[in-house]
């Protein structure tokens, strides 16, 4: 038998681009062989179990090797095989895939989803790195004869008869000189090792040594012997196609471990098991958050079928939870044409929206079967879910009976639970509530205590996205305000309308006025005396909360608030006429011990914010040194 003949594709210019471009990557040729050679022992198999083949299945391990001097590597497989008709139909007919047909053929006979092809492109990947391309295929069928085609990336190509005893196929590609990079023993694995990792039939390539037990010594030790044992390179039965039920946590925790070898054991996690109205499985694992917000993206990988396609999961999963590390495999999420990317469609927001119930259920199980465990997590947690709240209405609607507010005496609350801690003696004049919250407890000390004076409790809303999740708080919770500790005096942050008489005269207020705007000398210091107790701080510096968030947006990249970024910090700077220090500055009698003072109290102020440094900072010192020699 000899043939020649000219590959059916409308035009000859489709070719160098299918050969070139339909893959971003090309060491993708090699997942896309070794998914052929896996789907053509799925078929066998398929066969086999209705009966349909006459010879015994046999080892069914495929294989991969390469040859450098000769500058080939092939892949082989003991599947179905193909006559030389099915050859010149699935292999000259570009884009005409031989799985569909199978599929639509044994529909009605059973399961036939775990057969992967799917636009019949995939052997044309080889043309990326291969000059040409040799393929020796025998079918299954009874009295089948062996052929051979040949192509050297042109549209021409010949088809002979083989000399092939074993059914299956065998695709030899000769490497082009710009593609030697591929010729290389740890090069290759490292392509199935990502690929093809846990496809479900045994990929073999080359051998590995392994120490084995060979009798005693005579100290009655055991001694061991080097042998050699096929190299294979993937586990055909993935913790995620088990079923839950026969599965313990350790096996969670190992396969964790083989999937990130350099991270934390995670705090728990949701295995997917989904048939009805689309197929879904998987694991999806929380890890201990970290504060590189960005970097820990792109750690969930999603299979077709076992086989590997991406870690791009945007659209699968939802924004708030790329943050979890995992595999998701299902048959039903859209690819392109070269399975290199997603594609989306009503099947994808079915399953993002089945995910994030998934999540939402496992994490209020967690908190109703064992709260303590629950509030243990929360540090690493919280995180996943204020993300979730904020960008998912659904979510939140879960969460909200889950989520927690962590006071600086960590204790922990839910919203309604923190509703009734704290309405009692932190609603103002209005009516209305008010948090105060912390975002630094170390330099917000003298704020903090000056709230716990007044028995005021403060939450710790320190978290990469907890300048986002206060703003959101106030939208969702009636009759709340959010207020930072340091946003104004402790008698504003709550004003209950509790007026204190001044000490000073008005005149004297102006003069204290007066002697502070010299001392200070900072036009972005707006200052005022104001009647507080005694027992406050003599100068007080503060940012409005609405500054200080319009400024922590900008930092956190809050689109339209970018522009605050760019302004002058605005601050409000308050004296306490009632202060017996006040008093001190007005009966000085020179003008220079005056400004002295006042100066003292500011760089008191000041420190207090974390704000005085450098030149200023020393003077503060000198200056405290010649006041406590007075």
């Amino acid at each position: 038998m000899a043939e020649k003949g000219t590959i059916s594709i409308h035009t000859e210019n489709i070719f160098p681009i299918i050969k070139k471009f339909l893959y971003s990557d090309h060491e993708i040729f090699l997942r896309e062989l070794v998914s052929n050679a896996v789907d053509a022992t799925q078929k066998l198999k398929r066969l086999s179990s209705l009966g349909e083949l006459k010879e015994e299945i046999g080892d069914t391990t495929v294989e991969v090797s390469f040859d450098k001097e000769k500058k080939t590597i092939t892949v082989r497989d003991r599947g179905i095989g193909m006559t030389a008709e099915e050859v010149k139909k699935y292999i000259n007919q570009i884009a005409f895939s031989g799985a569909a047909e199978f599929v639509e053929k044994f529909k009605d006979k059973g399961d036939a989803k775990d057969i992967i092809g799917k636009f019949g492109l995939g052997f044309y990947s080889a043309f990326m790195v291969a000059k040409e391309v040799e393929l020796i295929t025998k079918s299954y069928q009874e009295g089948a004869e062996a052929a051979k085609w040949t192509c050297d990336g042109s549209t021409e190509f010949e088809i002979t008869t083989a000399d092939k005893e074993d059914r299956g196929t065998e695709v030899i590609l000769h490497i082009a000189d710009d593609s030697e990079e591929f010729l290389d023993e740890w090069r290759i694995k490292s392509i199935l090792d990502k690929y093809c990792k846990f496809l479900p039939v045994p990929v073999k390539f080359g051998t590995r040594e392994e120490q084995v037990e060979d009798g005693k010594d005579k100290d009655d030790k055991p001694k061991y012997k080097s042998v050699t044992k096929d190299r294979i390179i993937n586990d055909t039965e993935p913790l995620w196609t088990k079923a839950p039920a026969d599965l313990k946590d350790e096996d969670y925790l190992k396969f964790y471990r083989e999937l990130y070898p350099m991270s934390e054991d995670p705090l728990f996690w949701i295995h997917l098991n989904v048939d009805y109205p689309f197929n879904l499985t998987g694991i999806l694992y929380f890890p201990k958050a970290k504060t590189d917000f960005e970097v820990q993206k792109n750690k969930i990988q999603l299979y077709s079928r076992q086989v590997f396609i991406t870690d791009e999961v945007k659209d699968v999963v939802p924004e708030f939870l790329m943050l979890l590390h995992g595999v998701i495999d299902s048959p039903d999420i859209p690819l392109n044409v070269s399975r290199s990317y997603l594609q989306s469609d009503s099947s994808v927001k079915k399953i993002n929206n089945h995910i994030t119930k998934k999540v939402a259920d496992k994490l209020g199980e967690l908190f109703k079967n064992d709260r303590t465990s629950y509030e243990s997590k929360w540090d690493d947690i919280g995180i996943f879910v204020k993300y979730g709240m904020l960008s998912e209405e659904k979510f939140y609607e879960k969460a909200k009976d889950f989520a927690l507010l962590k006071t600086l005496d960590d204790k922990f609350f839910t919203l309604d639970e923190y509703k009734e801690h704290v309405k009692t003696n932190q609603e103002d004049k209005d009516k209305n509530l008010v948090y105060l919250y912390t975002s630094d407890p170390a330099k917000q000390d003298t704020y903090i205590q000056a709230a716990k004076s007044k028995s005021y409790d403060v939450l710790l809303m320190n978290g990469i996205i907890d300048s986002h999740f206060v703003n959101f708080l106030e939208q969702k919770l009636e009759k709340t305000q959010l207020k930072r500790v340091d946003a104004d005096t402790m008698d504003k942050l709550i004003d209950k309308d509790e007026k204190i008489e001044s000490v000073l005269s008005k005149d004297e207020e102006e003069k204290v006025k007066e002697i502070f705007e010299k001392a200070v000398n900072n036009k972005n210091m707006n200052i005022s005396v104001e009647s507080l107790s005694p027992d406050e701080m003599p100068v007080t510096i503060t940012m409005s909360e609405f500054m200080r968030r319009m400024k922590d947006m900008a930092k956190m990249g809050g689109g339209g608030y970018a522009m605050m970024g760019h302004m002058p910090d605005q601050f409000d700077l308050t004296i306490n006429g009632n202060h017996a220090i006040i008093g001190k500055i007005l009966r000085a009698k020179k003008d220079e011990k005056k400004q002295q003072l006042a100066k003292q109290a500011y760089d008191l102020a000041m420190l207090s914010q974390n704000m005085l440094s450098g030149s200023d900072l020393t003077n503060f010192i000198k200056r405290s040194i010649e006041l406590a020699g007075e």
